[in-house]
């Protein structure tokens, strides 16, 4: 929790909510609110009820923030996200100011990735629930996508939330704009991938002067068919992976061919692994046609085989299978040929792909690696999903689906300054590791009999063992001794943590 707060405090989110939800009637401020709804989140992703009724009371949050346990409840909660919702954008834009400050991040060239997140429940109050194609492989589920765009280091510059249905490439014009609106147009360089390829986005970038790297889909691997199979012009840029720069002829872009070893072998293990089902698929239905004792449907076994095809369709070209007039019980059998131009190409493309941009004065290693770098968007993804427990979404009202996303961000930028803060110490890149560690300094009641006063209890911290106080020292963070009791009725030193 007193990590928690540092990051917070140091972030600047805890003056910045101060100012932007000022103190009204209410008795608790709703900047102390969010501090715990992102604390929680950061440390023990919850659902609110579980933060009111369980998690924060036993947490040090109460003497850090001064805020007792009766005083948070679910209610309080939730009207908090309700408060924070509206200063999206301002934090938005706080963040990407401060840590550009404090890790002197650059944003020029922004990395864009779009994923899904599902709902329990119908969430018939939200209009953004709908059923579409789910990363999180639950097609049975409404979900929301979002979004995010994140620099070249991989912190997160900011998101939007699109109805479920939406496919990736109607969300860039939309982020792009908001983006720039928000954080300048100067110097923009836009990374993503080939989900945003589409003939109307690649023209709206063009004629609006954007520079852009985007991954172009595998079909498009064939116009360069012969510079594929070239030997000259290649260059390698990292160990097992080559690029080679040419154009797209009827648009001037730089074209930038790339094929790698591993994604080579795995590609051809992928082929012969579906070509190896398709062949016994077709053997055992070879098999029942010779056993038959009367006619069989061709129409049927038609339909059989496009089965087979349709759930091995990486190596479904390999095939060209007819049903031929036979003097057997069935009156017909199974003829199987193989489509060498489909085993020429493999050869040819496995393990390559396909770049496009309008960007003429990048080398190809500096193409290349912009490219690579959507990694750090993924990466981000994963940790939202595994770490921060982003889905599923519980919430049923698109208010408070947008707030609950928007406390999950605020947690992972916690997270990712966490991460390089330590990358900087040398202590790697594992902000969990760190939180796991600190997370057994605990503090404790020393209570003192007085003559006069009754009791005076004291809450101490417990002294860091060898390696938790190497950690804090590598963090440059210092633990107080004793903290301040939140309970008024009880008598404490007034020591604030």
């Amino acid at each position: 929790m007193y990590l928690a707060l540092a990051l917070w405090r140091g972030l600047g989110l805890e003056d910045l909510c101060n100012q932007m939800l000022p103190a009204g009637q209410e008795r608790i401020s709703w900047a102390k609110m969010a501090a715990v709804l992102v604390a929680a989140r950061f440390c023990e992703p919850s659902s609110e009820l579980h933060i009111a009724e369980d998690w924060y009371r036993r947490t040090a949050l109460c003497d850090l923030l001064q805020l007792a346990d009766e005083e948070v409840n679910k209610d309080r909660l939730y009207r908090s996200l309700d408060h924070l919702l509206v200063h999206k954008a301002a934090l938005e834009a706080h963040l990407a100011k401060r840590c550009g400050e404090l890790f002197a991040i650059e944003n020029e060239v922004l990395l864009y990735d779009v994923t899904s997140t599902y709902f329990e429940g119908q969430a018939e109050a939200n209009p953004q629930a709908q059923r579409g194609y789910s990363r999180d492989h639950r097609p049975d589920c409404k979900q929301v996508c979002i979004a995010l765009v994140v620099t070249f280091d991989g912190f997160p510059l900011g998101y939007e939330v699109f109805a479920g249905n939406t496919h990736d490439s109607r969300t860039l014009q939309t982020i792009v704009a908001t983006m720039e609106a928000r954080h300048g147009v100067v110097g923009r360089v836009w990374v993503a991938d080939r989900g945003m390829a589409s003939a109307e986005n690649l023209a709206w970038l063009q004629q609006s002067g954007r520079r852009y790297i985007i991954g172009a889909p595998k079909s498009e691997l064939k116009k360069f068919s012969s510079e594929l199979a070239r030997p000259d012009g290649w260059r390698t840029v990292q160990e097992g992976v080559e690029v080679k720069l040419t154009s797209y002829p009827e648009t001037g872009e730089t074209a930038i061919l790339c094929r790698s070893e591993d994604r080579r072998s795995k590609e051809h293990a992928m082929h012969d692994k579906f070509s190896g089902r398709i062949q016994a698929a077709l053997d055992r239905l070879a098999s029942r046609i010779a056993r038959a004792k009367k006619q069989l449907d061709p129409a049927k076994l038609n339909r059989q085989i496009g089965r087979i095809l349709q759930r091995n369709q990486r190596a479904a070209a390999r095939f060209a299978i007819t049903l031929e007039p036979d003097g057997c019980p069935a009156g017909l059998r199974v003829v199987v040929a193989y489509n060498a131009s489909f085993d020429d190409w493999a050869t040819l493309s496995e393990g390559a792909y396909l770049l496009r941009s309008n960007i003429s004065d990048w080398s190809d290693w500096e193409l290349w690696k912009a490219y690579i770098q959507l990694t750090q968007a993924e990466a981000a993804f994963r940790i939202q999903k595994d770490q921060l427990n982003v889905r599923p979404i519980w919430h049923q009202r698109q208010d408070r689906v947008q707030a609950h996303i928007l406390v999950c961000f605020l947690a992972f930028v916690l997270w990712k300054s966490l991460e390089m803060w330590q990358q900087r110490a040398g202590l790697g890149n594992s902000p969990r590791t760190i939180l796991e560690e600190l997370a057994r300094i605990q503090s404790h009641d020393v209570v003192l009999p007085t003559a006069t006063h009754g009791q005076v209890r004291l809450r101490c911290v417990t002294q860091p063992d060898a390696a938790q106080a190497a950690l804090l020292d590598r963090l440059g963070i210092v633990l107080p001794k004793r903290m301040r009791i939140a309970e008024p009725n009880l008598l404490a030193l007034p020591i604030s943590a």
